[in-house]
């Protein structure tokens, strides 16, 4: 037994393994249930601090020591179940209760992955986790703050089986824009849409309630938080009243981010003010302890395989700058590769001897080769399960733009691989809200505005015919929810003698300011094929804001007015070309759509800080959906 200087006990974790011994104690027992006095008796570390739990104190102890312990093995996939026998009373819980390791009645999967499976399999093992698991503590509105934070049901921890059959997952760094963007919607959802499930991840409510209102006939399954927070917000919509739609005088001008050649890295889908701490982007490498079980967890999967001390050193801490990093990594493998198998000094406790080693192949050639794993083969491997969150993340990132190019191509080849061993109709829907509906073009066109490029582009225009042209993009910009990109037209100097065809400079008279377009607005998702051309000359193009530009490409658009409770709003600073004038406590803002039914959405799903809306045409149709989604979900729960 251990004291502390105040004479309470302390642990003692001399070794600092005592997580791998609870994982030895309880694989050699099983399927048997240990008590809580049988775990403290074989587990060299608590024996030597807490005894026989003898008295109150120790049981205390070692109860908050062991749910420490047992609470990290869980949290990196690997649970220990737990019961109240039938001839213990609740009151003798801490002597009694008994554990065991939860296994799980379906087999683990076991695949083989190659190294260059690695980086893209690492960003959407961070996505399944991220959309299995939702950590944050935010509140989803102003009045409401939710006990737990929302899960998707039913959905199991990864934890540390994938690594048993991916080595060197951990050390590969996840993509920051990835991070940010799954990181900021910090909520899930179950959401049906036609009839099938889609786990949703979401900023906050407001950006939920956007969600539904552009999927038409979808409704909320759960958590109960997100079924809540919808109807609130079609609530507070149905009460809306007639604005003043007088437009009066601008007093502020807003401006939603774009992408331009300055801020080609940001992120046009986020709010300007929202920060993102900057954190590990390879979350699974954490502690010895962590590298040790994962190690564990490998040779174990792999039994009688040979590895040689260099190789599991690259996989497991990362690839060697230099010769002094690859020795010390080597020294550090064989440093874990002892403790794996150190035996504990009392015979009768089980210590942590995972393995028996071939230590002559290990002495002479530095070859590990293990066998006798005590069952823990039955760990290594990923579930069914969560197999098929992983295939879905990985067809995800296959078809969106938080990957490059050619890790999207790869995640491609590698959904192929995974699918064949998930049941078909087993893979779950996911969508991160906002990022469902980047174009196909939007890489090609955001690669032309960072390297200064002409792009060679077929697009659709308003009549429906496809044109060819020779462009130079300024800037990538959302609005109302579509991405347009603003190009250059007098392009003649640049252009190659090969694409000099295709160069047109549009002098046609624009009716919104009397100029002449040489700037053109196309949606993104026109744009059908883009190929990058290296300029011959570097071109002088004007920085024109986003809110000038979007008079370029808006001839006929309804002029809009809502007032809001309050002031400095941050969804109002996302508006392109919004104008914004004091209006009592709150503010009246002025602001030109060109699709009605995006505007009806907006109101919506801002109704919380929204209290009028004009003009009484666009408030009928807010009205009329509001009432209509609200009926809805009234007849779905009385069903």
């Amino acid at each position: 037994m251990a004291e502390g200087s105040n004479g309470r006990r302390r642990f003692s974790d001399k070794w600092g393994k005592h997580e791998l011994d609870v994982l030895a104690v309880l694989s050699s027992a099983f399927p048997q249930w240990l008590t809580s006095r049988q775990i403290a008796q074989r587990v060299k570390a608590y024996a030597d601090s807490y005894g026989e739990l003898a008295d109150q104190a120790a049981k205390a102890a070692f109860a908050k020591q062991f749910q420490r312990d047992r609470a990290k093995l869980a949290a990196m996939g690997i649970a220990i179940e737990s019961r109240q026998p039938e001839y213990s009373s609740k009151s003798e819980g801490q002597d009694f209760a008994s554990y065991r390791l939860q296994l799980g009645d379906e087999p683990r999967v076991r695949l083989r992955f190659k190294q260059e499976d690695l980086p893209v399999l690492a960003a959407a093992n961070y996505l399944a986790r991220s959309m299995s698991v939702s950590s944050s503590s935010l509140k989803q509105d102003d009045q409401h703050a939710s006990r737990t934070a929302p899960r998707v049901p039913q959905t199991p921890t990864p934890g540390l089986g994938l690594d048993s059959i991916a080595p060197g997952l951990g050390t590969q760094p996840i993509p920051d824009n990835l991070m940010k963007v799954v990181d900021q919607r910090r909520f899930a959802a179950t959401i049906d849409v036609d009839g099938g499930h889609m786990n949703v991840a979401y900023t906050d409510s407001d950006d939920l309630a956007m969600f539904m209102l552009e999927h038409p006939g979808s409704s909320v399954v759960s958590p109960q938080e997100a079924v809540d927070a919808w109807n609130r917000r079609l609530e507070a919509a149905s009460k809306f009243t007639l604005a003043d739609a007088s437009l009066g005088d601008a007093r502020e001008s807003i401006v939603t981010p774009a992408i331009s050649k300055q801020t080609v890295n940001g992120d046009v889908n986020q709010e300007a003010s929202k920060s993102h701490s900057k954190r590990s982007s390879s979350f699974q490498t954490g502690s010895e302890v962590d590298r040790r079980l994962r190690l564990m967890l490998f040779l174990s999967a792999h039994l009688g395989e040979e590895y040689s001390l260099e190789e599991l050193a690259q996989r497991f801490i990362g690839e060697p700058k230099n010769d002094d990093e690859r020795k010390k990594g080597v020294a550090v493998i064989r440093k874990d590769i002892n403790t794996l198998t150190t035996v504990s000094d009392d015979g009768e406790m089980a210590g942590s001897q995972f393995f028996d080693i071939d230590w002559s192949l290990l002495d002479a050639d530095g070859i590990v080769s293990a066998t006798n794993s005590l069952g823990l083969e039955r760990l290594a491997g990923i579930s069914q399960q969560y197999l098929s969150m992983l295939t879905a993340s990985v067809s995800y990132l296959a078809h969106s733009s938080l990957l490059p190019a050619k890790q999207r191509e790869q995640a491609e080849s590698l959904y192929f691989k995974l699918r064949q061993h998930v049941k078909p109709g087993e893979t779950p829907w996911l969508s991160l809200t906002g990022y469902e509906v980047e174009p196909r073009s939007f890489d090609v066109v955001k690669r032309a505005i960072s390297t200064d490029s002409l792009l060679d582009m077929e697009y659709t225009d308003g009549t429906g015919r496809t044109r060819r042209k020779l462009v130079a993009p300024s800037k990538i910009f959302v609005d109302e929810g579509v991405y347009y990109v603003a190009v250059w037209t007098d392009v003649s100097k640049a252009a190659p003698k090969e694409k000099k065809e295709f160069v047109s400079k549009d002098t046609t008279i624009n009716k919104a300011n009397g100029l002449p377009r040489i700037w053109q607005v196309l949606r993104l998702s026109r744009i059908e094929k883009a190929e990058l051309v290296k300029p011959l000359v570097q071109l002088d193009i004007p920085d024109v804001p986003v809110s000038e530009l979007r008079k370029w490409s808006f001839d006929n658009g309804t002029p809009t007015v809502f007032i809001t409770d309050k002031r400095d709003l941050p969804f109002v600073k996302t508006l392109s070309g919004a104008t914004v004038e004091p209006y009592g406590d709150g503010e009246k803002v002025h602001l030109m759509v060109s699709s009605d039914s995006w505007f009806v959405a907006f109101a919506i799903s801002h109704a919380r800080h929204i209290t009028a809306v004009a003009p009484e045409p666009l408030l009928t149709m807010v009205l009329a959906r509001a009432h209509r989604e609200l009926s809805l979900e009234n007849n779905e729960e009385q069903e």
